[in-house]
This record gives structure tokens, C-alpha cells and sequence, in this order.
């Protein structure tokens, strides 16, 4: 179109010459046209030149603005089009990529989902893997006992260290782990239950009593069931040990030198030996009613405390000592005086509305001392032949 109006430019006024010199017939028929074609511009001329030059012309200016015109929409008309099909292939390039996008997502996806089969496969096959192991392999125990332990390594190692240890009590089909006090009064200890920072819940049924709670390395209860078969074991005589220490750091103990314990079926019942020791017996009390000792044990879903239907305890009603004693486990009989998984001390409680680690004839002023941390361990002390 610009190439056109171009040579239409250059050839009009050529176009004009050759009419101008024609015969006189034609430029009289032809003049009254030009006349009216170009007359705004002749009048101009005759005004300022007076005469009208005989080859001089000039394109009209309605045929310059119409050729114009029609040149801006052709060029705007092209550039429609160009940003049409630019926007068309823009749209296009978007939709293939995300369409790209979305077949690499999909694909991940399955490698993920496969990935995760095979490692739930790879899992299972490891637990039954280590299940036929132990199955097999049982694991390899270091004694029967604390005390076994520290008389077979005594000749080998010069200092035992304490730590958690692996048990095989005789007359029983498992292994257990315990742990072993070997630099306390001699060593050879089996820690049978520790407190020390109130971070472990003592307030347990009876199930957990029996099979045992807590972390052996910090506060723990090894269990009534592990005890049991550790103290019934043949040709063996057991110490039980009790370790404590108060709020302003003053020790004390109490031992007693034969320590048995009733199977589960006889609710865990307690026989002691004789006394001895600094915080006073505690198990026995001051009289036949306090005492715990033939005492069985008891939970907070197990009452064996000999309160039926209730117990008078300073003035006050008592139908459950383990629920006067925060829903801990212990050999109460109508409460006594000694309970060793009770609550840590807080300070925040007034002492009536509940018991704290209790150890009654162990005192100061006539005052019983606040147990900041207490070890019940035992140990093996004689072998009847």
C-alpha cells in the first residue's frame, strides 16, 4: 500500500503536464475540470502571482488526507494482526508449559508413591527381619542378678561400673534389664525403685506397678513381677535397702536384712526381715496397726489396704489409702507410715490435702523431714547350701 500511494505521488503530476499541453479543443473541454479540481489553489495564485504558471500543479489536499487516512489504517490494521497472533502464540506457549508442568508433577507423584511403598515394604521386612532374630537369638544376659554380676566380673575388672545391665533370673524364660549400683556400700545393688527429680508420674494402676515404669538410668519402678523373680530365686537370701535424702540434703537409711516377696496371685505380699538402719522402721510403725510388713500391695484399681469399708486416720475418714496418697501404689495397710512413691514435695500443698514421699519415723524436732530423693535397691546376701 505505501509502495502504491508512492507512485501515484510521483506520477500525478506528470499525469497533469501532459493534459496542460494538448490541443486547444481538449484544454477548453479539459479546463472547466481543472478549474473546479484545483480551484482554491489557482484563485491563490492569481492573487499573489497574478498570472497562473502553465506547468505548475499541486495534489489536492482532500486526495493527501485520504491517501493518509487510508495508509495509518492499513498500517494499524497490520498491527492488529500482529498482536493477535503474537497474543494467540503467547496463549499457547502458556498452556504448553503448564500442560508440561503438569505431566512432570504427575510423573514425580508416582516416583514419590512408589518410593514410599517400597519403604513401607523395606520396614516390614526389617521388623520381621529383627523379630526371627530375637525369636532365635535371645539376648545374651550378663547374671542372674546385680550381685551375680558383680561376683562374676570382680576377678576380670578391677572397678565395675554402674549402668544398665541385662538379668536372667533363675526359673524364668526372659531376659530384663536393670540397673546396677556397683559403687554404693559395695555395689552389687539391683535398683528395685528411684526418685530423684518428680519427673515421672507415680500415679499408676496396677498394671504398671506390676510391670514396671519410668527410665532405669533416672526415676523409675522396675516392676513387681521382675522383683519377685529376682528375690525367689533358689539358694538366694535378699536385703532390701532404702537410701534418703531430705530437702536440706541429710541422709539417711534403712535396711532389712531379708526381703521376699508373694507372687501376683498373693497380690504382691511383702515379708521383712530384721531392721536397721537411721530413719527408723517405718514399715512396722509404732504399733500392730501401722504395721506393713505381711502387707499386700495395693493401687489405686487394686484395694488390698485393710481400710473395709474405711479407715479413722487422725480424725479423718480414709476409704482408700491410695487415693489419700495421690493414687499411688504401695503395701498400705490402713495407710501406716511409709510410702515411698508418693507425690514429690510441693510446697504450693498444704500437707492434709495430699501426701507427699513419706518415711514417718525418720525425724527431726518430732518433725518428719521433707525426702527430696529416695533408692530402694536390693542385694543378695547369703546362699544357703
Amino acid at each position: 500500500m505505501m509502495w502504491t500511494t508512492a507512485v501515484l505521488l510521483l506520477l500525478l503530476p506528470h499525469l497533469l503536464s501532459s493534459t496542460d499541453t494538448g490541443n486547444s479543443a481538449d484544454l477548453n473541454t479539459s479546463e472547466p475540470v481543472i478549474e473546479d479540481f484545483t480551484d482554491a489553489p489557482a484563485k491563490a495564485q492569481k492573487t499573489h502571482g497574478g498570472v497562473k504558471g502553465r506547468n505548475t500543479c499541486s495534489i489536492p489536499c482532500d486526495i493527501t488526507v485520504k491517501l493518509l487516512r487510508d495508509e495509518k489504517h492499513s498500517v494499524c490494521g497490520q498491527l492488529q494482526q500482529s498482536l493477535l497472533s503474537f497474543g494467540r502464540s503467547t496463549r499457547k506457549l502458556i498452556r504448553d508449559v503448564m500442560e508440561e508442568q503438569h505431566r512432570a508433577l504427575d510423573i514425580l507423584s508416582s516416583q514419590v508413591m512408589e518410593l514410599m511403598t517400597r519403604v513401607q515394604t523395606l520396614t516390614s521386612e526389617v521388623q520381621r527381619s529383627n523379630m526371627e532374630t530375637f525369636s532365635i537369638k535371645p539376648v545374651q544376659s550378663h547374671g542372674r542378678d546385680c550381685s551375680d554380676i558383680k561376683d562374676n566380673l570382680i576377678s576380670v575388672v578391677p572397678k565395675i561400673p554402674s549402668g544398665i545391665y541385662i538379668v536372667h533370673p533363675d526359673n524364668t524364660d526372659s531376659s530384663f534389664e536393670v540397673f546396677c549400683e556397683m559403687d554404693y556400700m559395695g555395689g552389687g545393688w539391683t535398683v528395685m525403685q528411684r526418685r530423684t527429680d518428680g519427673l515421672t508420674d507415680f500415679k499408676r494402676p496396677w498394671a504398671d506397678y506390676a510391670d514396671g515404669f519410668g527410665h532405669l538410668a533416672g526415676e523409675h519402678w522396675l516392676g513387681l513381677n521382675k522383683v519377685f523373680h529376682i528375690v525367689n530365686q533358689k539358694d538366694t537370701r535378699f536385703q532390701l535397702h532404702m537410701a534418703l535424702v531430705s530437702h536440706d540434703d541429710v541422709t539417711s537409711y534403712a535396711s532389712y536384712d531379708d526381703f521376699q516377696l508373694d507372687s501376683e496371685t498373693q497380690f504382691f505380699t511383702l515379708h521383712l526381715g530384721r531392721y536397721a538402719g537411721s530413719a527408723g522402721d517405718a514399715f512396722r510403725g509404732y504399733d500392730q496397726e501401722q504395721n506393713q510388713d505381711t502387707a499386700p500391695f495395693s493401687a489405686s484399681d487394686v484395694d488390698n489396704d485393710g481400710c473395709d469399708p474405711f479407715c479413722s486416720i487422725n480424725n479423718h475418714t480414709v476409704e482408700s489409702c491410695s487415693a489419700r496418697h495421690n493414687h499411688t501404689g504401695w503395701w498400705f495397710n490402713q495407710c501406716g507410715l511409709a510410702n515411698l512413691n508418693g507425690s514429690p514435695e510441693d510446697l504450693e500443698l498444704n500437707q492434709g490435702q495430699r501426701m507427699h514421699i513419706l518415711w514417718d519415723t525418720w525425724r527431726q524436732k518430732g518433725v518428719p523431714h521433707a525426702i527430696k530423693s529416695v533408692t530402694m535397691k536390693i542385694r543378695r546376701i547369703a546362699t544357703n547350701n
